[in-house]
């Protein structure tokens, strides 16, 4: 094996650690290969030699290049500020596979790709980072170009929007979060019965004209209406987690782990009582969405400090 294969061998035992890393930052599986193909490319153009810690080393690089992504997407984003921002993504027409990506949003967390997708590019590498992979402040310090102390304020900053704040006691929110899941499980299996048990007779929902079918109504009232037309969207339900919305337990629809609806949900007696659906984009950014159960996604199987 001459010293180039070699070198590929040493990197495709890093590939897996790489490309979680970079999902996680980039939130698409897609630009997270890309990442590590340009991570593969800078190590081939490296003197090796004079690098100690290959593992780190490439933690290191991969992160740089989900920065520099992160930034330019925000940099779009600014861009189009007052349009409709390019997030609803169809289910495979850039020919990804839709069954792998949902497995991969699944395995991360929905809730949380969506409320990584808030956090500014520095915040969300920190936070990646340090909460997600174990890596220590002062590595991290450099790739954000930050001190190490205002690296930890960054990475304290984004677990707080992470996590959340709820407006209601525990017990409360418990309550609102056994309800919600209930009609998420419902409306996953597009049971009409179990539907009218969870939706209280009254419900009411309201929904903006981005998120309603062709000739879809804005308001609809009552158990029955509701459920009916829930059951004809139960595709939607594939793709929607509980998070904490506004304080409050929601709902989050997120294929590909990129935010296009939002519930906000009322409950009362056990029951839902209105929820609103929100696809607006200008609603949506004002949301202040976080994870629900306030803890980042497991870390994943065999990770290692790097």
């Amino acid at each position: 094996m001459d010293e180039q294969q070699g070198l590929a061998a040493r990197f495709e035992a890093q590939r897996s650690r790489l490309r979680a890393v970079a999902y996680r930052m980039l939130g698409s599986p897609t630009e997270a290969e890309d990442a590590v193909q340009e991570t593969w490319l800078r190590l081939a153009r490296t003197d090796d030699a004079r690098v100690d810690n290959l593992p780190a080393w490439l933690t290191t690089v991969v992160s740089r290049v989900c920065l520099d992504m992160l930034r330019a997407r925000t940099a779009r984003r600014e861009e189009l500020t007052g349009q409709e921002l390019p997030e609803r993504a169809p289910d495979a027409a850039d020919g990804s596979d839709p069954e792998h990506e949902a497995f991969l949003a699944d395995a991360v967390g929905r809730a949380l790709l969506v409320v990584l997708d808030t956090l500014a590019p520095a915040e969300r590498v920190a936070f990646v980072l340090h909460d997600l992979f174990a890596v220590p402040f002062d590595r991290i310090a450099p790739i954000v170009e930050r001190t190490p102390v205002t690296t930890k304020k960054l990475a304290s900053r984004a677990r707080h929007k992470v996590r959340g704040t709820p407006a209601v006691p525990a017990a409360e929110l418990t309550r609102q979060r056994r309800v919600v899941e209930a009609f998420l499980a419902a409306a996953r299996g597009g049971d009409l019965g179990e539907l009218l048990a969870v939706l209280a007779p009254d419900v009411v929902r309201r929904a903006d004209p981005a998120a309603l079918r062709a000739g879809g109504t804005a308001e609809l009232r009552g158990a029955r209406a509701v459920a009916e037309e829930t059951v004809l969207l139960a595709r939607n339900a594939r793709f929607a987690a509980p998070a904490l919305v506004d304080g409050t337990v929601g709902l989050v629809v997120a294929p590909h782990g990129r935010l296009l609806f939002a519930l906000t949900v009322t409950t009362g007696d056990g029951r839902v009582t209105a929820y609103d659906v929100i696809a607006d984009p200008a609603r949506l950014r004002g949301l202040d969405l976080a994870v629900l159960d306030g803890r980042p996604a497991a870390r994943p199987p065999g990770r290692t400090a790097a």
